[in-house]
C-alpha cells in the first residue's frame, strides 16, 4: 500500500487539502495529515477547523512515498518557513520519492530548488516564484518525473487523481474518478 503525508498549517486551503485526502483514501492509499503548527486543530483559510492525524514531531516523512503541500494563505508561508519540512522535501526529492504541491504551495518547492528545469504549474500570478521551472499554464495538474504540481482549489480533483495515478496506476485513478463522477 502506498503512503503519503499532507502537511497542514493554519490558513491552509481546505478544498485542496481535504479533496486530496479524501480521494487518496478512496484509492486505499495510507494518507495522513500532519500539523506543522503547535496544535492538532488547525483553521483553514475559510475558517473551517480540521483536526490533523498527527503533529510534526510524530511524523516520519522519510517513511512515506509522497509528501503533499496544499496551498492557501498564510498556510503556504508557514510551510515555506518550516525548516524541518524543507529538509524532508529535499530528502524525498533526492531519494526519488514524490513531492507534490498545489496552488501557492509550488512556490515552496521552487524556493527549495526542486522545480529547476522541471515542468510545473501554480496559482496564476505566482509563476515567477517557481525557481527556474518550465511553466505550464494549460493543464490542471502537471507531473514531471517525481514532482507533481497543480493550480488551485478548482483543480483539486485533477491534482488528487494525478497523485493516485502516480502512486497506484492509471486503472486505480480511473476507478476513483468514476466513483466520484469526475470527467477529465
Amino acid at each position: 500500500m502506498s503512503s503519503a503525508y499532507v502537511f497542514l498549517a493554519d490558513g491552509f486551503e481546505e478544498v485542496e487539502a481535504l479533496t486530496t485526502v479524501d480521494l487518496l483514501r478512496r484509492a486505499d492509499i495510507d494518507v495522513k495529515t500532519v500539523s506543522i503548527s503547535d496544535s492538532l486543530t488547525l483553521r483553514g483559510r475559510s475558517k473551517i477547523e480540521v483536526i490533523a492525524d498527527m503533529m510534526w514531531d510524530e511524523a516520519k516523512p522519510d517513511a512515506v512515498d509522497m509528501l503533499i503541500l496544499p496551498g492557501g494563505m498564510p498556510g503556504t508561508t508557514y510551510l515555506m518557513n518550516h525548516k524541518g519540512l524543507g529538509k524532508a522535501l529535499k530528502k524525498a526529492a533526492e531519494e526519488g520519492r514524490f513531492v507534490a504541491a498545489i496552488c501557492a504551495a509550488p512556490t515552496v518547492l521552487g524556493a527549495l530548488g526542486l522545480l529547476k528545469g522541471k515542468k510545473a504549474t501554480c496559482y496564476p500570478g505566482m509563476e515567477s516564484q517557481l525557481g527556474g521551472a518550465e511553466i505550464v499554464l494549460d493543464k490542471e495538474a502537471v507531473r514531471d518525473d517525481k514532482v507533481i504540481t497543480s493550480r488551485g482549489a478548482g483543480t483539486s480533483a485533477a491534482f488528487a487523481l494525478k497523485l493516485i495515478k502516480a502512486l497506484e496506476g492509471e486503472d486505480r485513478a480511473r476507478a476513483v474518478a468514476r466513483e466520484i463522477v469526475y470527467k477529465a
